[in-house]
């Protein structure tokens, strides 16, 4: 598992037992990570909202879907051509048709730097990795990636732990989000689960 050390990490093995227990018990969320093991795709996540937002609904007690909009599945691979990326998005979603709920957010992690400044209004640099792309990812409660190898083990990469996400804590991770883009989700999570307690930017 693939876990820094960090302050956030109070309690982490208690922690990821209990999120690992919730995938398992999580008959569609089990079965997403299933699949995925068999897409034979050496370096990918499943993570972000999906998950943070997985917890959040086991902890306070809502249905499973509740409040999720996609699924995001990232990878990263050096080819960052356009036709590349369409025949591995074509890949994956033909291996989960009919056995998802949500829309998949699929995006090769290599290639995010050549539509970013379009999208946001901002460049950024090319990540070097997949997991330096989910070190910038918005709150410290979704910079979470996880993923199944088809040998059955859980590889797992959180660089801020896990308390914010088990504290329901909403809180900015500044290195790359604006404080406008930060508070258009909060005010979008807030409306979904009113109980997470937002630090404020300022």
């Amino acid at each position: 598992m693939d876990l820094n050390h960090s302050p956030y990490n109070r309690d982490l093995a208690y922690q990821m037992d209990d999120l690992l227990k919730m995938i398992r018990l999580n008959p569609f969320l089990n079965e997403i990570f299933r699949k995925a093991a068999d897409l034979n795709i050496e370096h990918y996540y499943i993570g972000a909202g999906y998950i943070t937002q997985s917890v959040w609904n086991q902890l306070l007690g809502f249905p499973l879907h509740h409040g999720i909009k996609d699924i995001d599945f990232v990878y990263f691979d050096p080819d960052i051509s356009y036709d590349k990326e369409c025949e591995v998005i074509h890949t994956i979603s033909k291996q989960f048709t009919g056995n998802t709920f949500f829309n998949l957010d699929i995006k090769n992690q290599a290639r995010v730097h050549l539509w970013y400044e379009k999208h946001f209004g901002y460049p950024i640099e090319p990540y070097a990795s997949l997991e330096e792309a989910i070190n910038t990812w918005p709150t410290t409660a979704t910079a979470i990636g996880l993923r199944l190898t088809i040998d059955g083990r859980w590889r797992v990469y959180a660089p801020f732990g896990l308390n914010d996400l088990y504290g329901l804590i909403v809180r900015a991770n500044k290195v790359q989000i604006t404080k406008e883009i930060f508070e258009r989700k909060v005010q979008r999570w807030k409306h979904n689960w009113p109980e997470l307690k937002v630090i404020p930017w300022d």
